[in-house]
C-alpha cells in the first residue's frame, strides 16, 4: 500500500495559512482518513473520549490516536523523561503494533549501520541520527562542539535539538537528519526496499496497517501549511505555547511507530511528555531566517 510522503519532523503552519487552507486540505485530510481506516482495518479506538491536547488540525492529527500523544507539562521532574519500555509497548499496542512486528536485534543493528542485502551506510547515517534527534531524552544526549569544547545537551521534550555545529533548531529544519530521512522513508524509498530485501516485509506491511497509515496525512497536510520557524502553536485553558513539531501528536506517533520497529527499546526512549520552549527562544527562532539560533547564546533559558 502506498502512503502519502511524509517527514519524521514536520514545519510549523502559520496561523493566517491554517484559516486560509481549512475548508481545503483539512476536508481532503479527512476523507482520506476514514479511507484509510476503512482498507486498514486499524484500530480506531472509539471507547476513548476526544482527546483535548490543545492542538489545532491538523497539527491534533486522527482524533482516534490524540489520546495517545504525550501530554503536556512543565514539572522540572517530568520534562525530557522517557517513556520507558512497559509505556512504549502499551502505546505500541493502542496504535497496533507490538513487539514481535519489530526487526531482530540483528536487522535493527544492520538497518543503522548500513549493511544487509541493498545496505547503504550514508543513508544508514542519516536515519541513525534521526533517531538520535527524536530520543534525546535524559541519558541520551546530543553532543556539539561549541566554542571548542564538547557540549551535551537534553531538549527532547521541547521539540527542539542541538545539532553537531551548536545551532539550536526544530528537527524540521531543513539542516537536520531528521528532515533528509524524508526521501528514505518515502514509499518505494531505501528504508522499504532494505525491509523487503532483508526478510522483514512483515515488518513493513505491520507499520502500514498500524496508526502510522492514519497519522501520515495530517502531517502531510501540516508540511503543505508550514512556515520557516518549524514550530506549532498549542492553545489549552486560555494558555498559548509553542512547542517543535516533532511533539504534535500525529508527527509524534508517525516517529514512534517508525522507531519501535526498529527497535522497542530505542522508541522507549521518546520523550513522554512535551514543554514549552521558553518565549525568548521561540521569538529568536522565528526572526531567524534559517530557523537556527546559537544554544550558547539561549541556553540559560532552558532548564
Amino acid at each position: 500500500m502506498r502512503t502519502p510522503r511524509h517527514l519524521l519532523a514536520l514545519p510549523r503552519a502559520r496561523r493566517d495559512n491554517h484559516r486560509r487552507h481549512r475548508s481545503g486540505p483539512i476536508a481532503a485530510v479527512s476523507l482520506l482518513t476514514v479511507g484509510l481506516l476503512a482498507l486498514t482495518g486499524v484500530p480506531t479506538a472509539h471507547a476513548e473520549p476526544r482527546a483535548n491536547t490543545g492542538f489545532a488540525l491538523p497539527f491534533s492529527g486522527a482524533p482516534a490516536f490524540e489520546y495517545v500523544a504525550p501530554t503536556k507539562t512543565t514539572a522540572p521532574g517530568k520534562i525530557n523523561q522517557p517513556l520507558g519500555q512497559k509505556a512504549a509497548d502499551a502505546l505500541a499496542a493502542r496504535i497496533g503494533l507490538h513487539r514481535s512486528d519489530a526487526l531482530s536485534p540483528k536487522q535493527a543493528r544492520d538497518l543503522v549501520s548500513g549493511r544487509g542485502v541493498g545496505g547503504d551506510p550514508q543513508a544508514a547515517k542519516t536515519i541513525d541520527a534521526s533517531i538520535a534527534i527524536l530520543t534525546n531524552t535524559v541519558g541520551r544526549p546530543m553532543l556539539s562542539k561549541i566554542n571548542g569544547q564538547v557540549v551535551p545537551s537534553v531538549l527532547g521534550s521541547y521539540g527542539v535539538y542541538v545539532n553537531t555545529r551548536g545551532q539550536l533548531q526544530s528537527p524540521a529544519n531543513a539542516d537536520a537528519p531528521t528532515r533528509k530521512v524524508n526521501t528514505l522513508i518515502a514509499p518505494g524509498g531505501y528504508v522499504g526496499q532494505w525491509l523487503r530485501a532483508n526478510g522483514a516485509t512483515h515488518t513493513l506491511l505491520a507499520l502500514y496497517r498500524s496508526a502510522y497509515t492514519v497519522e501520515v496525512p495530517f502531517g502531510f497536510v501540516a508540511q503543505q501549511i508550514s512556515g520557516d520557524a518549524q514550530l506549532v502553536t498549542n492553545t489549552k485553558g486560555g494558555v498559548t505555547t509553542t512547542v517543535g513539531m516533532s511533539m504534535a501528536p500525529p508527527l509524534w506517533i508517525v516517529n514512534f511507530a517508525l522507531i519501535y520497529i526498529v527497535s522497542p527499546r530505542l522508541a522507549a526512549a521518546m520523550p513522554a511528555y512535551w514543554t514549552p520552549i521558553p518565549p525568548e527562544v521561540v521569538r529568536a527562532i522565528e526572526a531567524s531566517p534559517t530557523g537556527q539560533v546559537p544554544y550558547a547564546r539561549y541556553q540559560q533559558y532552558f532548564r
